[in-house]
């Protein structure tokens, strides 16, 4: 399997969501754009929930009408569940908005992220899968000029105007370019797994997404239901309590904790072991230290987007959705600063601040949840002003004017954290 390495006005680093929006909204425009995945799909992925903010990317990407023709559940709300089992009522996103949008999927992601390179390939894009970027390639000036790659044990150098790095949370530029920072306050490990036969409740709340608080609200679960009577479930809290004992020991493998986990909650044994009896079909996995924020978003010739970029707890589903996003903002930006023969890191990354604001209205959010004693139904009881932008952020609508003026009061409440700084050129 060889590489033409002629020059590419573009080349991405991965092939998740953000990478192949990229690619499919760049190919689409008339660029030549190759990207390379070093996975061969379909591949397992976690992080099925869709927010509806999502919708209006994947209508321009062509997706809606096939999201509409397969089995994913229809996700219409969220729900909290307190550690007892106590549920709060569901946050039904077509309250506050009656578009289309407001009910959107649970997907299977190595079916969902196949069909995004399809779409990216069907417009034009080059994909080569099981293909390693080793290193962006830099200029004596500072200006990124392509990838290094390994394909078939060997490496290549593949030129390109512009590299995008949408490499997952692996943060391939960002991290050779040392420019990752870590929230030490968020940080979290997950283990997950698939199970089949979970119960799931019925009408609207079919596939609503559950967030369960654990024993004690030192963490929490996703209940996620998807197609063939398969559940998506993960625990989230500090490494240090979920995955080690008192004395400093592994607890045991990550299926025996997660087991463990899931009989300490009433609310997981109850769906998963009481109503029904559920079993485990996927390999359990983990994963920690998973909130972090790149300090750049471009620099000359290079751009990040997706978790390269930055990811945020996922306890409101956030991933799919800012992949979507910063591949399409980035992708429009891209174009543009082609046409006008600017590739420099201010014209590239202008449209970082955008984007950073919505990521750190999303961490707000993060910390309000983890802020002990404090509970969103019993906010928007005492302040019903702010329920609109409660569910609008729930949802994804995090660039919407005005909505962040929730944390004027939500701040009386919670300790939020400073904002991590986005340098530019």
């Amino acid at each position: 399997m060889k590489i033409d390495t002629r020059e590419r006005d573009v080349v991405i680093i991965g092939g998740g969501p953000a990478g192949g929006t990229a690619a499919a909204l760049l190919a689409e425009k008339g660029l030549d754009v190759l990207l390379l995945e070093k996975e061969i799909f379909p591949r397992f992925h976690i992080g099925e929930s869709l927010m509806t903010e999502t919708w209006w990317v994947l209508d321009r990407l062509g997706m809606v009408e096939w999201l509409k023709t397969t089995a994913f559940p229809r996700k219409r709300s969220v729900q909290f569940i307190s550690e007892d089992g106590s549920p709060s009522k569901p946050f039904y996103f077509f309250q506050t908005n009656k578009h289309e949008s407001a009910a959107t999927w649970q997907v299977e992601r190595s079916v969902f992220d196949e069909k995004l390179l399809a779409v990216a390939s069907e417009k034009g894009a080059e994909v080569r899968l099981g293909v390693t970027a080793e290193r962006v390639l830099f200029d004596d000036e500072q200006r990124a000029t392509g990838v290094r790659a390994a394909i078939d044990g060997e490496s290549v150098e593949v030129p390109a105007r512009v590299t995008i790095d949408a490499s997952g949370m692996g943060a391939l530029l960002g991290r050779q370019l040392k420019l990752i920072d870590s929230d030490p306050r968020l940080r979290k490990g997950s283990i997950f797994a698939h199970y089949t036969g979970g119960y799931r409740d019925e009408g609207d709340d079919e596939g609503a997404t559950l967030i369960i608080h654990t024993e004690g609200n030192r963490g929490w679960f996703w209940y996620i239901p998807l197609s063939d009577d398969r559940v998506s479930v993960g625990v989230v809290g500090d490494p240090g309590e979920l995955l080690k004992d008192d004395d400093g020991n592994n607890r045991g493998s990550p299926a025996e904790i997660l087991q463990e986990e899931i009989q300490k909650s009433p609310e997981m044994k109850r769906r998963l072991c009481e109503l029904r009896q559920a079993s485990l079909c996927s390999e359990v996995m983990v994963t920690s230290d998973f909130s972090y924020r790149a300090t750049r978003c471009a620099g000359p010739g290079w751009v990040l987007i997706g978790d390269a970029f930055g990811f945020v707890d996922p306890v409101y589903s956030t991933g799919v959705f800012l992949a979507l996003k910063s591949g399409e903002m980035a992708a429009d930006t891209i174009v543009e600063a082609i046409e006008a023969g600017d590739l420099g890191g201010s014209r590239l990354g202008s449209f970082a601040p955008e984007l950073v604001a919505g990521i750190e209205a999303m961490r707000k959010l993060v910390y309000a949840f983890y802020t002990p004693g404090f509970s969103f139904a019993d906010f928007v009881k005492g302040h019903p002003q702010h329920f609109d932008r409660l569910v609008d952020l729930l949802t994804g609508n995090v660039f919407k004017e005005g909505v962040t003026n929730i944390f004027d009061d939500m701040k009386e409440f919670c300790d939020f954290p400073e904002e991590i700084p986005l340098e530019t050129d």
